[in-house]
């Protein structure tokens, strides 16, 4: 019972589309094809530019940010690679001068 529901409204969705794509495509026809069908006025154009320039502004942020982002993690695995080698040169030296210490 559920199933032919479905199919019911399957069926009248289809029907829905393609009743308003016929009905809708000679107007979508007489559209005009550079995509623009009104003159944008010399206000419009300065908005718009602002706005591309803000997010252009965003974008250069954004991109710094991960480029600062990743410098830190470097630094950060380079600083606990290093931590490791000093550790382990402390308690070499620290092992020698135990050696030497016990050879008096």
């Amino acid at each position: 019972m559920m199933q032919f529901i479905a199919l019911i409204i399957f069926c009248l969705s289809v029907l829905g589309i393609i009743f308003i794509l016929f009905k809708k495509a000679p107007a979508l026809a007489k559209l005009p094809q550079n995509g623009s069908a009104f003159h944008k006025g010399g206000l419009i154009l300065k908005i718009e530019n602002k706005i591309n320039d803000i997010y252009l502004a965003f974008k250069k942020q954004i991109f710094l940010h991960k480029f600062l982002s990743w410098i830190k993690v470097i630094t950060l695995k380079v600083e606990t690679k290093t931590d490791a080698l000093l550790h382990k040169i402390r308690k070499e030296a620290q092992n020698i001068d135990r050696d030497i210490k016990n050879k008096r």
